[in-house]
């Protein structure tokens, strides 16, 4: 009993130590995985806190469990929008792009470290994939939001990508321990299996668990429950039965997320705290099986095998996938750069450990070291390289806060929250009034909280600088409502409104029309054209809201579209008439 009670101290002072330090992290601009990574390294047998824990085989059980947890919640979050727009550019980074890296790092890596190709070829495998866990955390808690074609393409690229990178280091152990079983053939079989019974079984278990959403009537903390528990059945029935359980688990996710119910935001706040604690826990055992000094003691090589792959062998391998899709220079070298190696690489780099694969452990030693740089290098510049590369689009004006009340099985009640600040056009103001003018009687207000206590509402009743105003009204008046809390300087555009344009655009006007209107030049045929084809035509691919078209000295900005993808709003900026 005192020994169970020691591990749950550990663990509880382990977690209790990372969370607090999240705060430093985010001063620092590291990511918080890199800072679990080291908190658990610390607290392991070279650290202070001298914990010897050499079992590989707890760590892969925590590893598989965690990554579950992590690729359902990604799912639960990704919009199948995201699918139209970066479906198969990411298919093929998920295939083409972790064979393209591993086999050039594999070259490399052969020639560094002077071992045998197929050894060679199994470390550049082990770090040949982006993690999931890397991805979804440094993408969504990084504080920039990227245009969505590169979110996207990452995003769905880091959760349909394990299978691959799983067959491929599956294979060359086999060529290293079994090589007379060991085949191309095999390796097309178990790859179309895994596929197939992936995307089947997912689609089937998220179907179910969508329906099962919709029908119980549960406590509100046992929907989420429920969800973690079939999500898990699907990622383990859906190994058992040969197939991709990485892959299904997210496609489950990705299916219940998108059939939205009463239930729906229940789930996601409970499973938020779930895939921080998997993403905790996780990498703390990982830091935790590391031993520091062996990483020292191939810390040159691993710091040039890094190198070549951030630098090299990914951009190469994202270029040539992604060249026919027309992306535009700088958003290759983002996707290229944001290639994240996490948890994905050090679990992997366990399996030739426990099938005793000779030299393995220099195979984990270098597979940590190479997950330590990519964290510190590329996981602390997400922000920096989407600014220096142009590919985040500004933040809307937008609630301070939104909440959905179901009123029923298929209808929810939006409530919007906006801060009252200084000089914005709401202060002195009657909320009644911001409300009738910004949406008529589609917009409501239902509450002003003053200094922490709710206010009643009466008719001499005026807005001050720190109130809290909460409206219902549906999301389409989340923007202009925002603007009557907004304080600018006199004739100051927002960041939003002048990444978009001063004016907004019918998208079905002509483009003939607009290009007289505005004296800017276009092609003879395109004056016939409406304003979308005629972006459309020029874009040359599906459009994302941040795609922009510069003609003559106007740019003409994608500003919103529809569930379809089909442009709704054009943004124009015209040139500064100062000198």
């Amino acid at each position: 009993m005192t020994a169970l009670n020691g591990l749950f101290l550990l663990a509880g002072v382990l977690l209790f130590i990372s969370v607090l330090a999240s705060t430093v992290s985010a001063r620092l601009g590291l990511p918080l995985l890199l800072l679990f990574l080291i908190v658990g390294m610390l607290a392991g047998e070279e650290g202070p806190g001298g914990v010897r824990f050499n079992d590989f085989a707890s760590a892969t059980l925590v590893g598989h469990l965690a990554l579950a947890v992590i690729l359902l919640d990604g799912g639960l979050r990704t919009r199948i929008a995201s699918f139209r727009v970066a479906l198969w550019p990411a298919t093929v980074l998920a295939s083409w792009g972790v064979i393209g890296t591993a086999g050039l790092l594999g070259v490399f890596a052969t020639w560094l470290l002077d071992v045998d190709w197929r050894m060679g070829m199994l470390l550049a495998a082990i770090v040949g994939s982006t993690d999931a866990a890397a991805v979804f955390a440094l993408l969504r808690n990084s504080g920039v939001r990227l245009n969505e074609r590169v979110k996207a393409t990452l995003e769905i690229e880091s959760g349909a990508n394990d299978p691959m990178a799983i067959l491929l280091v599956t294979i060359l152990v086999e060529m290293l321990l079994m090589p007379e079983q060991a085949g191309w053939w095999r390796f097309f079989t178990m790859l179309f299996e895994q596929l197939t019974l992936g995307a089947l079984m997912g689609g089937i278990g998220g179907l179910i668990l969508a329906r099962l959403l919709i029908k119980l009537k549960l406590a509100e903390g046992l929907y989420a429950l429920l969800i973690v528990s079939g999500g898990l059945m699907v990622f383990a029935a859906t190994n058992l039965a040969g197939g991709s359980g990485f892959l299904a688990v997210y496609l489950a996710g990705l299916v219940v997320g998108n059939r939205r119910c009463h239930a729906t935001e229940h789930v996601l706040r409970v499973m938020d705290g779930l895939a921080w604690l998997a993403q905790a826990g996780m990498f703390l055992v990982l830091g935790l099986l590391v031993t520091p000094s062996l990483l020292l003691d191939h810390a040159a090589e691993a710091l040039a095998m890094a190198v070549f792959l951030m630098l090299v062998a990914r951009p190469i391998a994202v270029v040539i996938g992604l060249w026919p899709f027309k992306y535009q220079p700088r958003e290759l070298a983002y996707v290229s750069w944001v290639g994240l190696r996490g948890a994905v690489p050090i679990v992997l780099a366990i399996v030739p450990v426990m099938m005793g694969v000779p030299d393995s452990r220099l195979l984990f030693d270098v597979a940590f070291a190479v997950v330590l740089v990519s964290l510190l290098v590329q996981g602390a510049t997400v922000p920096v390289a989407a600014r220096w590369l142009k590919v985040e689009v500004p933040p809307q004006d937008e609630p301070v806060d939104r909440r959905e009340v179901w009123v029923g099985d298929k209808a929810a009640l939006d409530l919007l929250e906006y801060k009252v600040v200084s000089g914005s056009a709401a202060e002195g103001r009657h909320p009644d009034d911001i409300a009738a003018a910004r949406g008529g009687l589609a917009v409501r207000c239902v509450s002003v909280v003053r200094r922490g206590k709710l206010l009643p509402l009466q008719i001499d009743t005026r807005l001050q600088e720190g109130d809290s105003v909460w409206f219902a009204a549906a999301d389409e008046y989340a923007e202009s409502l925002a603007h009557a809390f907004t304080a600018n300087a006199a004739n100051e555009l927002s960041a939003h409104a002048s990444f978009f344009g001063e004016f907004i655009v019918d998208p079905e006007c002509l483009a003939g029309e607009l290009a007289q209107a505005y004296g800017f030049v276009l092609e003879d045929h395109e004056s016939a054209l409406s304003l979308r084809d005629m972006m459309r035509a020029r874009l040359g691919r599906r459009a994302v809201v941040g795609d922009r078209l510069k003609i003559g000295a106007f740019v003409l900005t994608v500003r919103e579209m529809d569930a379809r993808g089909v442009i709704t709003q054009v943004g124009l900026k015209c040139p500064s008439l100062l000198p």
